[in-house]
Order: structure tokens, then C-alpha cells, then sequence
């Protein structure tokens, strides 16, 4: 996969490998587990210009080049990435013809809107996603100071979760960091308890108990290559730590997947 810092060409390592609009910012191959996002400069014609901010937040200007931008097409994509399974692999566009540098793999945690101008030099609404790294502080495990959540009732947690999984306005993207820890931790819980304590591919008992007398087991992401970050619950599961493990490093890896998938579309149908 795609190394951070490494430059790559759009054209041969991108599109000829998995597809998607060649033109424009935000690309999303058909059939495909990755949403493209590519950030340049050609933004600044319009008075906006996306890049990093203090907090450690990206922020990443939706498209449309005429009216107010509208949550359709690549924009859908990029707020609904983690309800659609879909990793956000953000790129750097250095320039016409020249190689896009990978900045990394991105989570949508909220979005704001703001006053711009379109190609014909009229005021309208633009869309603001603030990203934030799919790696930043997050745990797959229960901390123990997180009990207090923990006890609510199922129903309650499904229903935060479901929730979660959905980015939703925001308008200081300076706590998107922090609520993006929130939102993974309100999607962990859910399918911890949802689990009861045995592993959700083999149905077995948690292998031992926590300091606190809690079942462990760890939580898997089914359409990501890592486990990073909230996600739509249909797509995670909580399973025993030697699975886990078998599953990223094991010969029969991707079966097991592919057999975690068919369990997760019973216990937790669209």
C-alpha cells in the first residue's frame, strides 16, 4: 500500500490500479474500499486554501465549481466513508504532470460551511471536512477508567454508535481531534458489549478477564487494513485477540475476514 512522504503517479499507481475519475479532487473507484482525496493549490483561486491547522486537524475543502456545494457525488463520499466501509486516503497534488505525495489515511470526523466564491466569481456555500489522521490516540481495547460507559443499556450504546458513524456539522473544527477519540470509543463500547464476552467470529469465550473482571476482546475493523478509528458497526467486530492477530499476519487471513463478514451482516443487518 501507499507509504507516507513516498510521491506516486495519479495516473499509473492510483486510477490504472483501481480506477475512479482521473480529473478533480476526489475520486472514488466503483467496487473499491478506498475514497481518493487530493489536496493542491488550486483552491486559492477561489479564496480557500486547505492544510493543516494548530490541533492537528486537515482541513479539505469539498468540490463543486458553480453554486453551493452540495453533499453529492465525491462530497457524499467523503462525509458517509466510514458508514460506506471506505478507507480516506488523503494525496498532495504537487503540481500539472507531476507525482501526488501520499499525506496519509484520513477519518471525516465533522464539517462546517463557509462563505466563497465559484468559477464565475459569485458568492456561495463551500463545504469544510475536518479530517483527522485514522491513527491519532485511538484504542481497539476497553480502558479500564472507561467503565462508567460501558454499564448503559444495549440499546442505548447501538444507538450511540449508529450515530457516531455518521460525521455531523460542527462549527469549531478545533474539537475534532478530541471528538473523534469520543466517537471511536462510543463505537468500541457498543460492539464490546454487543459481543457478551465471546468472540464474535468463533463464538468462543473471551481467553481472560480484565483487572476488572471484564471479558477481553479486541476490536476489528472488517473493510480497513488497519484498526484504526470509529466506523459503521456493521463493519466491526469483537473478537478474540488470537484471531485478531491471525487475521492481520495468518495465511488464511482473508478467509477469516470474508467469514467475519457474513457473522457481522447477521448480528448487525443493514
Amino acid at each position: 500500500m501507499f507509504i507516507e512522504g513516498v510521491e506516486y503517479s495519479r495516473a499509473k499507481d492510483i486510477h490504472d490500479v483501481f480506477g475512479g475519475q482521473r480529473q478533480g479532487g476526489i475520486s472514488t473507484p466503483k467496487d473499491s474500499q478506498f475514497v481518493f482525496i487530493f489536496t493542491g493549490k488550486s483552491g486559492e483561486q477561489h479564496g480557500y486554501e486547505d492544510g493543516w491547522q494548530h490541533e492537528g486537524v486537515f482541513l479539505y475543502t469539498g468540490e463543486g465549481q458553480k453554486g453551493d456545494m452540495q453533499f453529492k457525488a465525491g462530497n457524499a463520499h467523503i462525509r458517509d466513508h466510514d458508514i460506506n466501509g471506505r478507507e480516506l486516503l488523503l494525496f498532495e497534488a504537487l503540481g500539472k504532470g507531476l507525482p501526488v505525495r501520499f499525506i496519509g489515511r484520513f477519518a471525516c470526523q465533522s464539517w462546517d460551511t463557509f462563505k466563497g466564491l465559484d468559477t464565475d466569481g459569485n458568492n456561495r456555500e463551500c463545504i469544510r471536512f475536518h479530517l483527522v489522521r485514522a491513527s491519532a490516540d485511538v484504542q481497539t481495547v476497553r480502558d479500564e477508567s472507561d467503565e462508567a460507559e460501558a454499564e448503559l443499556p444495549i440499546e442505548r450504546l447501538r444507538s450511540a454508535a449508529q450515530k457516531a458513524a455518521k460525521p455531523q456539522r460542527a462549527k469549531n473544527w478545533r474539537e475534532a481531534r478530541f471528538a473523534y477519540r469520543k466517537r471511536s470509543a462510543t463505537v468500541r463500547d457498543y460492539v464490546l458489549a454487543r459481543a457478551n464476552g465471546r468472540c464474535e467470529l468463533t463464538g468462543e469465550p473471551a481467553p481472560f478477564q480484565t483487572p476488572s473482571g471484564r471479558p477481553y476482546l479486541e476490536v476489528h475493523h472488517t473493510r480497513r487494513l488497519s484498526d484504526d478509528g470509529p466506523d459503521d458497526p456493521r463493519y466491526v467486530a469483537a473478537i478474540c485477540p488470537t484471531v485478531h492477530r491471525e487475521i492481520h499476519f495468518g495465511a488464511h487471513g482473508d478467509e477469516l475476514n470474508r467469514k467475519l463478514i457474513e457473522k457481522l451482516a447477521e448480528i448487525e443487518p443493514a
